[in-house]
């Protein structure tokens, strides 16, 4: 699925010329990291929207298609029959979407940018599960409305909003979905917004079933360190041009909350940094069910669940299904 979502958009830059589009990343993104709220659209036109998703689609794509994996594995049984992406711009959270769950089903975008919708739009054509997709302009705030629906996506959306719509548009997507997904900048800004989020979809009876293996409060001490993970996204020659980057890959850091009112089992715990590997040993940082994190050593004499370690990654449910442990671990 991500190849054709990458060929798709390099043949948006096919006609656009590479100074042009460097130079609109470079403005978007300043835009796009700044604190203060707009109400108004920042991909203005045609040029704005081509480059700005063949630059930002594919790290997007990658960080909500690894929320949505993690709170697949939590609720295994169940797949959507109706999507709403809010804010979803050209729709890089609906190709996650179906790279999840294939198969056709209702799906909304719903964004300000009429640009970024009609692009979203041409780009779909080549996803056939995006074939009658409906890309709806709305304003996304606190004057917002939902249908009812299965799945609400809400990704790198709350950082453009003032608190009182990020409030709305939250309390609005409990009130429509069975299942919220929301995905932030891996920053301690996006962290924040998460865990505000994330109380508030809690206070409105849903339980968390991703990345959290609880619903208790955050056991991070604010101000202290922030809860976040890693998506590897290959890079393009227009990443390679705006960065000046010789690698083929960047790693794209986000935040996320998948809270749910379905049944669910959350992991045991979550690796919460990347695990450290050692000389006959492996150190586990992780989130745990009872609501604290814990450093843990495996080591040689834990068997399977040693080789299980060493083949960890960050963001992994722990410990994985299968592994057996030839003693405690520490």
């Amino acid at each position: 699925m991500n190849d054709i979502l990458r060929s798709a958009l390099a043949e948006l830059l096919a006609g656009l010329p590479p100074k042009q589009a460097a130079g609109a990343v470079e403005r978007l993104i300043a835009n796009y990291r700044g604190e203060t709220p707009t109400t108004a659209p920042i991909l203005r036109d045609r040029a704005d929207v081509a480059a700005y998703a063949a630059y930002r689609m594919p790290a997007t794509f990658e960080a909500v298609r690894s929320a949505l994996e993690a709170f697949a594995e939590a609720v295994p049984d169940w797949t959507p029959g109706s999507h709403v992406d809010v804010g979803g711009g050209t729709g890089a959270a609906t190709w996650a979407v179906t790279a999840t769950w294939p198969g056709e089903r209702s799906v909304t975008v719903l964004d300000w940018a009429e640009p970024a919708l009609a692009l979203g739009r041409e780009i779909a054509a080549a996803n056939p599960a995006l074939r009658d997709a409906r890309w709806q302009r709305a304003r996304i705030g606190s004057a917002l409305t939902l249908d009812s629906t299965d799945l609400v996506t809400v990704s790198y959306v709350l950082n453009e909003l003032a608190e009182a719509d990020r409030a709305a548009l939250v309390d609005a997507a409990a009130a429509a979905a069975q299942t919220v997904v929301i995905v932030e900048a891996g920053t301690p800004a996006g962290y924040a917004r998460v865990i505000e989020a994330r109380d508030r979809l809690i206070r409105a009876g849903f339980r968390v079933a991703a990345p959290c293996p609880h619903s208790a409060a955050c056991p991070i001490v604010p101000g202290t360190d922030w809860c976040h993970f890693s998506a590897r996204v290959s890079r393009s020659s227009l990443h390679r041009q705006v960065k000046g980057g010789s690698l083929a890959y960047e790693d794209e850091k986000f935040s996320y909350v998948a809270a749910t009112r379905l049944p669910a089992e959350p992991a045991p715990a979550r690796v919460v940094r990347r695990p450290q590997i050692r000389k006959g040993q492996v150190l586990l940082d992780l989130c745990e069910a009872e609501g604290q994190l814990r450093r843990t050593t495996v080591t040689k004499r834990h068997g399977d669940l040693y080789k299980a370690a060493r083949d960890a990654d960050w963001g992994d449910a722990w410990p994985p299904d299968g592994a057996e442990s030839g003693g405690p671990v520490s």
